[in-house]
């Protein structure tokens, strides 16, 4: 497909009624959308296949929807450092910050790096990114061992008191991820999760007492990577 097939078939697929459920039911409040859901986009993704130029093309023409497709079909091996701040800054709702999260910044070479950084960061959309990425982070690497993902409790800590909703709810994501990467991971979680409650913080308690909903129930979903280490 050339891009200019790509816009057209996005102007075809609008419609304004799903700007205004989204924004509604699902709080994705952002301008120059057209209105196409998500599972469209993955439909036109696959048509398009992996293109680094086009999704620069999709990024730079300020549609909404032009940039989802952007963390859809670019390269993640291909990402660089200035382009994933360049793309961050701009991000304005949950919707497109983890969908360069989970697409391509956990996919990238940087991740980790970034996750760090950007937890540092003040904005809500900057911030939440660090923790969005961890957390597809966490699933994307299947190699690390646990010292790497118990060096990310700490910070996991630090912010568990951000009032924000997108970043509380970020910073839950991650803590439950972690636990679910192995029987010692999950330990660790559950953990750090009574410690949390123990804060005054509100959102530090709301975050503990949910991941313990689902890092301590019965058949919780407790994967095992590093395999090399869990399916021994």
């Amino acid at each position: 497909m050339t891009y200019q097939e790509v816009i057209e078939e996005l102007h075809a697929l609008a419609n304004p009624e799903k700007v205004k459920f989204k924004r509604e039911k699902y709080g994705i409040i952002t301008s120059d959308a057209l209105g196409v859901y998500h599972a469209d986009l993955k439909v036109l993704a696959k048509k398009i296949g992996s293109n680094n130029e086009m999704a620069l093309k999709l990024f730079d023409s300020g549609i909404f929807e032009g940039r989802l497709l952007c963390s859809k079909i670019f390269k993640p091996k291909d990402i660089t450092e200035a382009l994933m701040e360049t793309w961050l800054v701009t991000f304005e709702n949950w919707e497109i910050c983890d969908s360069f999260s989970m697409g391509l910044f956990s996919k990238s070479p940087f991740a980790v790096k970034k996750i760090r950084e950007w937890s540092n960061r003040e904005r809500e959309f900057e911030k939440r990114a660090a923790f969005a990425t961890l957390s597809s982070y966490c699933m994307a690497d299947k190699k690390s061992e646990n010292e790497l993902f118990l060096s990310f409790l700490p910070i996991i800590e630090r912010e568990s008191e951000d009032e924000r909703l997108y970043v509380k709810k970020a910073v839950n994501w991650s803590l439950r991820s972690i636990g679910k990467r192995n029987i010692d991971l999950n330990k660790a979680a559950i953990s750090l999760s009574k410690e949390l409650l123990k804060k005054e913080s509100k959102a530090a308690k709301w975050i503990a007492k949910d991941a313990l909903r689902e890092l301590e129930k019965e058949g919780a979903n407790i994967l095992d990577y590093p395999r090399a280490i869990y399916r021994a």
